[in-house]
């Protein structure tokens, strides 16, 4: 029975431990872009749109890398919701974890994951990375392009929050070196 107490005492105290460690789902676009900034930690930004996505609506060269993931499948159509289907990237979590071991870091990084609005693959990419025990992945809140405004002259609009509305830097050319790509 003691021996039962000390496991169950030791396993609580990693628990915890763990829950201190780990730092806050969520983080906004300026907070993320001056941790891109920084020199004291390691910070991976981590764009997860689809690059077609990227192509069409902007790209900030502050995210480290492009790993998507949701990838578009133009083959099947989603009638429900009027777009394809973008079924999960079955590598993702392999690919996230190769980008840090090509770095020399390990899952203790902070891995940040940015999407347009963060709400759809920013802030799932960030939880299917803490399953996976990348205990420090988050999600940029609002994403790349922000959440549509609800009512108004401006209705369905992106222009109140995320990356492109704080005026953080980003453009409308991709960076190839970047980019996930199927030629290489």
């Amino acid at each position: 029975m003691k021996l039962f107490k000390q496991l169950a005492f030791g396993f609580s105290l990693a628990l915890t431990t763990l829950a201190v460690n780990a730092v806050e789902l969520g983080i906004s676009a300026k907070d993320a872009y001056a941790k891109t900034q920084q020199t004291q930690q390691n910070v991976l930004l981590v764009d997860v749109r689809d690059p077609v996505e990227i192509m069409f609506i902007g790209f900030t060269d502050a995210a480290d890398i492009n790993i998507p993931f949701l990838i578009v499948d133009r083959s099947k159509w989603n009638t429900q919701r009027n777009i394809f289907n973008m079924p999960p990237n079955p590598a993702f979590v392999a690919q996230i974890k190769a980008e840090l071991a090509k770095r020399g870091w390990d899952e203790s990084t902070e891995v940040i994951t940015m999407c347009r609005s963060g709400s759809e693959r920013g802030e799932p990419s960030a939880k299917v990375l803490r399953e996976a025990g990348l205990m420090n992945a988050r999600y940029v809140i609002n994403g790349f392009q922000g959440s549509a405004q609800k009512k108004g002259e401006h209705a369905g609009k992106r222009i109140k929050n995320g990356w492109q509305n704080a005026g953080l830097p980003w453009g409308s050319k991709m960076n190839a070196d970047k980019m996930h790509r199927l030629d290489r």
